[in-house]
Order: structure tokens, then sequence, then C-alpha cells
């Protein structure tokens, strides 16, 4: 069985709300799942369309797969650098600010 993967790194968004659009298209053909992320009102959302746009293209152009049959097989969401900042609290004291990156993965199969 053939597969495509597509893969798109250091997003600035956190792993966990990314996670949240992620649940929405795991397993589902590439119609529904493109349907799912256009209807989805989450930022990752956007970012998971252009990632599977690409897993689509790379199984087309590289596999010979066709888009009707494919299906998503793997969605998962990695955690990248996290960016430390700090923001000032009373008496001299600082507060963490953790900036959280993500990987994402989208990997196509055929039926």
């Amino acid at each position: 069985m053939n597969t495509a993967k597509a893969i798109t790194k250091f997003i600035r968004i956190s792993p966990r709300k990314a996670r949240l659009a992620a649940g929405l298209i795991r397993g589902l053909p590439i119609a529904r799942a493109k349907e799912q992320l256009l209807v989805c009102q989450l930022k990752a959302g956007r970012i998971l369309g252009r990632t599977l746009d690409s897993a689509i293209a790379n199984g087309e152009t590289v596999h010979n797969m066709r888009r009707e049959k494919m299906f998503v097989r793997e969605v998962f969401i990695d955690a990248g650098p996290v960016f430390k900042r700090s923001k000032p609290k009373n008496k001299g004291g600082s507060h963490p600010i953790m900036k959280r990156t993500s990987h994402f993965t989208i990997v196509v199969g055929e039926e």
C-alpha cells in the first residue's frame, strides 16, 4: 500500500491546541478531511489544510496515487522548540512565558 507524507515545521502554535484540529481529520477520506478543515474555526485547521494539500500532491506526483482513493492514514503533531520569555512581576520578580511551536506531519495512503 502506497503512502505519501508532508511535514510542516516550526509553526507558532501550541501542540495541545493543534491536536484538537488533527483529531478532526484522522482516518477520513481526503474529501471529507478538507471539508472538516474548511469548516473548523481553528488556526491549526488552516495550517493543517495546507499540509494536507502538500501530502496529496506528493502522493499524486511521486507515487501515482489517485485522489479519489486517498485517505488520511496518520496525523501527528510533535512539539518543536520553545521560545522562553519572561514577564515582570511584583517585587522585582519575573514570570516565565513559554511560546511553544509545533511540527505537523500528515501521512496519506491509498485504500
